[in-house]
């Protein structure tokens, strides 16, 4: 069962990080962000499977350039066959490497043994030990439960986009036989009639084949390119015309305002907008729901929450593309993409410093006391208002900043907040070790023993604490909460006493 769960983790984790590197590839090369992946969701489980092979044949490999060229044999070879039963079986080239110099049979370019034999090495000696180390935290029926339903989400999405393929090629057989009737002349049917029904097929497109058309720009037809081109044509120049509405569009690159679009520029100055708004926003929430006033940041320097801050620029990227959608649909990702960011902001806090800044383990609905029903509702209002009305004013204004002014600060700005980043960590460590009398080895330590006191981390991080910290309060709210729960029982059965003579 252990080998199981490990297998499951690497499976998701892998075929998650395929998919971000692709992006991540694809969007560089493109200069836009692209989401390029087969399936809605972001996973390639082409590369899950791939790397699942590493682990079941060449995780004891110890020679490195064996483990190398194992790799690139193995991940080179299974790509290859995947790739070319898939297009034979739809009848689609997803990739095309035709006008590549360097290529296997247009199916693989000459560079990527090389790359698969790099990541083959780094996942056998570096990466498979933390996957290790991630299912032996769980419980064992947790290990398996919980990447088991996240591979079961992924083959249902795979089994969704292929079939979204085949209804996309019986849509472009229908155009093509129109076509050849148009092309043929025939009598029954009138060529008004012919060209509204060509119009009405290349119309019919549901989100799965427009979101495939959009991920595979360069995707081809064996049997329909023609009528494939016009569908992809189509479908730009609609997506060009709803992205104007909700933010405007300059072709001309000398005309574009400072931080264009969804640029480094201004996602990083959402990140800034939107950790100072969490200050804020905490500080309102402290003083009107809990009756004082609380000084919350989450840097040691200025007032910024970076949660938020992340918070405002996945939410972005993530509904960025749902703005011409309903409100309830908008609520909707708003309120899951919140509540699992919370998640694992809580979750990585606590593992990689020690450390927990909320718990809601005494709230209805909290999922291991790291977020709950209710801030999900919560993230879910805020990442409507932010899609709606927030968004585009403040990227308006940003993109109101002269261009030679915005770059320097911008830069500025990424230097202060690094390092602002770094030194809470220090502080934060600095904190823990002075409680356990431990003296500082370095100079930034000493520094942060001299600026960031006790009294000054307990102000800026009131709720901050450790784990054993977070389970004595709780401890203590349980005996509070049964000592009350027995003086009513104490008090209702007094009652009951009282009443049993005059009853009688």
């Amino acid at each position: 069962m252990k080998l199981l769960a490990e297998g499951l983790w690497i499976f998701v984790l892998f075929s998650f990080l395929g998919w971000m590197v692709h992006c991540v590839w694809q969007s560089v090369k493109e200069k836009r962000l692209v989401n390029a992946g087969f399936l809605t969701l972001p996973f390639m489980p082409s590369i899950g499977t791939g790397f699942v092979l590493l682990f079941v044949f060449l995780s004891r490999y110890e020679n490195i350039f064996m483990l190398f060229f194992a790799s690139a044999l193995l991940l080179t070879l299974s790509k290859y066959f995947a790739a070319r039963m898939f297009d034979r079986a739809f009848g689609f080239k997803w990739k095309a490497y035709a006008d590549s110099k360097y290529k296997l049979n247009k199916y693989v370019s000459i560079w990527e043994p090389f790359v698969y034999g790099m990541a083959g090495v780094l996942a056998v000696r570096l990466a498979f030990v933390p996957v290790h180390w991630l299912a032996s935290l769980m419980p064992l029926w947790a290990a398996v439960l919980i990447p088991a339903v996240a591979a079961a989400l992924i083959i249902a999405d795979a089994v969704i986009s292929c079939v979204t393929v085949v209804k996309l090629r019986k849509n472009l057989k229908q155009m093509a036989d129109i076509s050849k009737l148009l092309e043929n002349g025939e009598e029954q049917v009138s060529d008004e009639a012919l060209r509204s029904e060509y119009e009405r097929r290349m119309l019919e497109s549901s989100r799965f084949r427009l979101r495939l058309i959009r991920a595979f720009p360069d995707m081809e037809s064996f049997d329909y390119e023609k009528q494939l081109a016009n569908l992809q044509a189509h479908h730009n120049l609609v997506r060009e015309r709803n992205n104007a509405v909700y933010e405007k569009r300059i072709e001309r690159k000398e005309d574009r305002p400072f931080a264009y679009g969804l640029s480094f520029s201004k996602l990083f100055w959402l990140f800034v907008i939107g950790s100072f708004f969490g200050t804020v926003l905490e500080t309102f929430w402290a003083f009107f729901a809990e009756g004082h006033f609380e000084m919350r940041v989450g840097w040691v320097l200025g007032p910024f929450i970076p949660v938020y801050g992340v918070g405002a620029v996945a939410i972005t990227l993530c509904l960025y593309k749902l703005h011409s959608k309903s409100d309830v649909i908008v609520y909707i990702a708003s309120a899951v993409i919140g509540a699992t960011f919370e998640y694992l902001c809580s979750y990585f806090q606590e593992k990689f410093l020690g450390t927990i800044s909320w718990d809601y383990s005494d709230t209805p609905f909290n999922i291991d006391g790291r977020t709950n029903l209710m801030f999900a509702l919560i993230w879910g209002f805020l990442g409507l208002v932010w899609l709606r009305n927030l968004y585009p004013f403040i990227s308006n204004l940003i993109e109101r900043i002269p261009k030679k002014a915005g770059k320097i600060i911008t830069l500025i700005f990424c230097v202060f907040m690094t390092l602002n980043g770094l030194l809470s960590i220090a502080a934060i460590n600095r904190w823990h070790e002075r409680a356990e009398s431990i003296p500082p080895k370095t100079v930034v330590g000493q520094f942060c023993d001299a600026v960031f006191t006790d009294d000054y981390m307990k102000f800026i991080y009131p709720h901050m604490g450790n784990k054993d910290t977070f389970a004595e309060e709780r401890r203590q709210k349980a005996e509070k909460a049964e000592k009350k729960r027995q003086m009513k029982e104490e008090e209702r059965r007094k009652a009951e006493q009282t009443t049993k003579p005059a009853a009688h």
